[in-house]
């Protein structure tokens, strides 16, 4: 087998996992309101169990419903109502040989009091988080001791309900990590000043758990190898407590790393490179006994092999990877690494959840649908389906269609497939889009789907193989307003500076608009040299990009001396002039540039081409941007639901 490490059993505590393959706790909303394991969540396990995982850990899981919501619709273990449920989980994902654990959460001072109903959040002392804005109430010393007994409790419901194990998360400056950081913890009782008064709340947490539930059930913690806040717990204090947490009988350490005010180092955005935070773990390894499971950004098999054989960590915490993809597992132990649907970290996911939605991903329209997508109707008797466009939308659309038995042929207008995703995949550290784009032709092209590169076809063309439909996935068009000067030579589109790989340097260049195609546009420029201004209409740079991704993106483009200008809206252009107008104070403004490049948005493509398809063909599905402009989750998942859903 090529992954010797990555498929050898492992052991926690008395317990034996088939792989060293973990799925770590990431939020999904997917439960019901009253916090039950809903079908829509067990599914979704389920398929991971299915698909080679050796230990699921779940979601933020509530201990306590008065100030521990985390999210409404989040699993919940405060009383023995919520067993029935939990055992129908347990089951469904023990057929696998997969075991599951709990993770006990409280959110302490990173939540929400809207979330609440009304309650001001709690923490261990009155500091506010700098992302959430509100300052917590101090929690008494009789509250923190009805705490540890909430944990203890839902420990005790998990193990009623068949579930293999629980993990207390320490990390990510939720209530634990909260009293563990001298950061956040400046109480004068039992519970604060020292080490070891620090260390009690999950100290009596863990004793409690031991005694209730027996030396056999195991308990993990999740801990930070490092906050990454100035003032927070240091890789050096963490390996401390480590070493701490072993003496008192954890049966393994979960290493992440961040809090809500380094989020970037919790679930990092595209520019992070696998593995760039392994040395956590290693560290941590190296003065423990007991096994370390490490998150590090793994999205492939080959680094999740290497970081084992390097002694880097005992088990990998593969997370979004298994978003992406349920069965990255099984696909890597059957030699069918190009298969693996790959995550391109654009953090759609956590995005969703933390705008209290269920939980998405970018390159998998089933995440969340398992239930409602398992199963393919295989009714396609070789009908034939063209779909004009091989961008993320049309690539989809075929990728089902075969699987469908339909004789697919994509029609390509230029020389590469992937569309927007291509472009997307050009600017500075993009390479994960580039390798979805080869996951996606891989995949079309092993289904057997006719590719023609090149060719557009005409009405005569598309008669001529009488299709029993057609989708269009022709993508959108660039926005161009018109106003003086918008047309000259010295203006240029967005997309065609990637697309033509355009090699302009020491040049002075306005890009208007600052969405992600602008953002990226101007970091591909300034990293040949060019002195590049970002202008943006709105009060905001990035209207509507992730708090993440825009930080990640903008910290790029300050090392790169790029200006961010707001409330500025372009009004005209000249030879080396652009004008705008500062919306604040109604002034004319004029930059002197050599280009003006425009990354004003898209709009769906509505042409005589598509219009006379129309006319001639019943059977017709618009998907993608030639539908509705979108990010990449809506042109993959518009194809895969009109190809999955064709009649």
């Amino acid at each position: 087998m090529k992954y010797n490490c990555l498929f050898k059993k492992g052991q926690i505590g008395k317990l034996t996992l088939k792989n060293r393959i973990v799925m770590p706790a990431m939020g999904t909303s997917l439960a019901s309101s009253t916090g039950e394991a809903s079908d829509r969540i067990i599914k979704y396990y389920e398929e991971r169990a299915k698909g080679g995982c050796g230990l699921i850990i779940t979601e933020i899981t509530r201990v306590d419903d008065e100030t521990g919501i985390g999210t409404p619709n989040q699993l919940s273990v405060t009383n023995t109502s919520k067993i029935p449920r939990l055992e129908r989980l347990a089951r469904a994902v023990h057929k696998y040989d997969t075991k599951i654990f709990l993770q006990l959460h409280h959110p302490g001072r990173e939540t929400y009091s809207s979330i609440l109903n009304g309650k001001q959040i709690v923490a261990p002392s009155p500091i506010p988080c700098k992302t959430i804005g509100e300052v917590p109430r101090e929690l008494t010393t009789k509250e923190v001791e009805e705490l540890v007994k909430k944990f203890v409790i839902g420990a005790k419901i998990a193990q009623m309900a068949g579930i293999d194990g629980v993990e207390l998360h320490g990390a990510h400056g939720y209530l634990i990590g909260q009293f563990l950081s001298p950061l956040t913890n400046k109480r004068t009782d039992k519970y604060g000043g020292s080490f070891i008064n620090r260390m009690r709340f999950i100290t009596e947490i863990i004793l409690g758990i031991r005694h209730i539930c027996g030396p056999n059930f195991p308990i993990i913690t999740r801990i930070d190898g490092d906050e990454f806040v100035e003032g927070g717990i240091t890789h050096e204090e963490t390996i401390k407590m480590a070493r701490y947490l072993e003496s008192i009988g954890v049966d393994a350490i979960n290493v992440s790393s961040g809090t809500y005010e380094s989020a970037v180092t919790i679930i990092e955005p595209v520019s992070y490179p696998e593995g760039w935070k392994r040395h956590l773990a290693h560290k941590i390894k190296e003065n423990v006994k007991i096994p370390v499971i490490a998150c590090n950004n793994i999205k492939t098999p080959e680094m999740a092999e290497k970081l084992l054989e390097e002694g880097d960590c005992d088990f990998i915490a593969l997370g979004r990877a298994q978003l992406a993809d349920p069965e990255f597992a099984k696909k890597a132990m059957e030699g069918r690494e190009k298969e693996i649907r790959p995550c391109i970290s654009c953090l759609h996911c956590i995005e969703q959840v933390m705008n209290l939605k269920a939980i998405e991903c970018a390159v998998n329209p089933r995440l969340g649908y398992e239930g409602e997508y398992d199963h393919y109707e295989k009714d396609g008797n070789s009908r034939v389906v063209a779909i004009i466009g091989g961008g993320p939308a049309g690539m989809e659309a075929a990728r089902v269609l075969a699987i469908r038995g339909f004789k697919v042929v994509l029609f390509e207008k230029r020389g590469n497939l992937g569309g927007s995703v291509y472009l997307g995949s050009i600017p500075p550290c993009k390479d994960k889009l580039k390798a979805l784009v080869d996951n996606m032709e891989y995949q079309i092209r092993k289904l057997g789907v006719d590719i023609r590169m090149n060719c557009t076809p005409t009405i005569e063309d598309l008669k001529k193989l009488n299709p029993y439909a057609i989708f269009i996935a022709m993508g959108g068009r660039a926005i161009v307003p018109e106003l003086p000067g918008i047309h000259g030579d010295n203006v240029l589109i967005a997309t065609d500076v990637l697309e033509k790989n355009m090699d302009i340097r020491d040049k002075k260049i306005v890009v208007a608009g600052s969405g992600m195609t602008g953002l990226e546009t101007a970091d591909y420029l300034a990293e040949k040299g060019n002195k590049v201004d970002v202008i943006e209409m709105q009060k905001e740079i990035g209207p509507g990009v992730y708090g993440s991704v825009l930080y990640d993106v903008t910290t790029r483009l300050k090392k790169f001396g790029v200006g961010l200008f707001t409330q500025r809206q372009l009004i005209g252009v000249e030879a080396r002039k652009v004008h705008m107008l500062n919306t604040y104070n109604g002034k004319k403004v004029t930059m002197e540039a050599d280009y003006l490049v425009l990354a004003l948005g898209v709009s769906p493509q509505v042409n005589g081409f598509v219009e006379d398809i129309e006319k001639n063909f019943k059977n017709v599905k618009i998907i993608g941007d030639s539908e509705k402009a979108g990010k990449v989750y809506d042109a993959i998942q518009t194809g895969f639901d009109k190809a999955y859903s064709l009649e």
